[in-house]
């Protein structure tokens, strides 16, 4: 058993990579499955000297997601410890530039920075290229999500990677609500890929994890050796079990997204028609709609309270489907509607989740 990370198969489709890589070599009588170790100690002399350096179950799970996202990933205790390491690049008293509604640990994080006079916070409308493109001036790290969180709006990534790129600005793009099956941002320009593996990757709603991926190049393996080092001395160590659960969820990641996405896609056209629904916000990929309803902020707590299927609960990227509405968090952006429900869409059969859905906003608009 080697904890180096064995060489990627590109030849193969994402689907079969998701079951096919993370795996042991071939031996005969020997397991099939990734290892689960469990360990804090190693013999002297190996190729990793302590458990907070590296462990078999970690680079399984690198492995296959490095080769999903085209580069070498990282994996983290959390999403928010691989949020932590990206803003570890960014120099004290630096500028940064952030979506002006995006995951609100992001943006307490930046917030928190700007009240020590730690960074200077340039929030912009990444759905407006231009102004994102002029607050990239002096700028040290372009942080981006798309779709953003809950808003679902689409940035021009392509577009930003390439003007950051043009002024040495570093550019991190959260790929948690796309995943690699639907965007893959190191190949529109991207110099790190960040995910909350908590969520579609894992897949399951019973582990925290998060994960970096950075390109496969001089510049990409230097910032990845930056990334591991910080979290090597901070501490942001996953658990192996965690992430040995996580490959484990990986290998459906392809069938539970395919099925939620065309679920979202159907609710998202049916609930354009409800009449207590005032705006759907929903990008035409991905398996979250967020919706805009009557009664305001009252108005949609009342729908959350009256489903049976749908759960009340924060997250996403479970097989559940999940409701809430976002602003009852005191960190969600003020950007962000009062009367907003993100709606994290799962595998359930969609005719149950409507007959629920559309009960609860007939109660709701009552």
């Amino acid at each position: 058993m080697t904890d180096e990370p064995r060489p990627p198969r590109p030849d193969l489709t994402p689907a079969t990579r998701l079951v096919a890589l993370g795996r042991e070599p071939v031996v005969p009588g020997g397991q099939v499955g990734a290892p689960l170790v469990l360990t804090s100690t190693y013999h002297a002399d190996g190729p990793v000297s302590y458990a907070r350096s590296g462990n078999p179950t970690w680079s399984a799970f690198e492995e296959a997601l490095g080769s999903l996202e085209g580069g070498e990933a990282l994996v983290l205790a959390s999403g928010m410890a691989a949020v932590a390491a990206v803003f570890s690049l960014l120099p004290h008293g630096g500028t940064v530039v952030v979506p002006d509604a995006a995951y609100n640990g992001v943006m307490a994080t930046v917030s928190a920075l700007e009240a020590d006079t730690a960074a200077t916070v340039r929030r912009v409308d990444v759905t407006d290229t231009g102004a994102v493109v002029a607050a990239l001036e002096g700028a040290d790290l372009l942080w981006l999500e798309s779709p953003t969180n809950p808003l679902l709006e689409v940035a021009d990534l392509e577009a930003l990677t390439a003007a950051a790129r043009e002024r040495g600005v570093l550019t991190a793009v959260d790929n948690t609500f796309s995943t690699p099956l639907l965007q893959r941002p190191l190949e529109l320009g991207a110099d790190v890929v960040v995910h909350s593996a908590t969520k579609y990757l894992s897949g399951h709603s019973d582990l925290l994890l998060g994960a970096l991926v950075t390109p496969a190049t001089a510049d990409g393996r230097a910032l990845h050796e930056r990334l591991r080092r910080h979290r090597q001395l901070h501490g942001g160590v996953a658990g192996p079990m965690e992430t040995w659960l996580a490959l484990r969820g990986l290998r459906t990641l392809h069938l539970r997204l395919e099925r939620a996405c065309a679920n979202a896609a159907a609710l998202a056209e049916r609930l354009a028609d409800h009449p207590a629904v005032t705006r759907v916000r929903y990008p035409g990929i991905g398996a979250i709609v967020s919706v805009e309803v009557l009664g305001g902020p009252a108005g949609a707590e009342r729908v959350c309270a009256a489903t049976e299927v749908w759960v009340h609960a924060t997250s996403l990227g479970g097989v559940e489907s999940l409701l809430e509405r976002r602003r009852r968090h005191p960190d969600e952006p003020a950007t962000v509607p009062e009367d907003l429900l993100r709606l994290a869409v799962g595998v359930e059969d969609v005719e149950d989740l409507w007959r629920d859905l559309s009960a609860a906003l007939d109660r709701a608009a009552d």
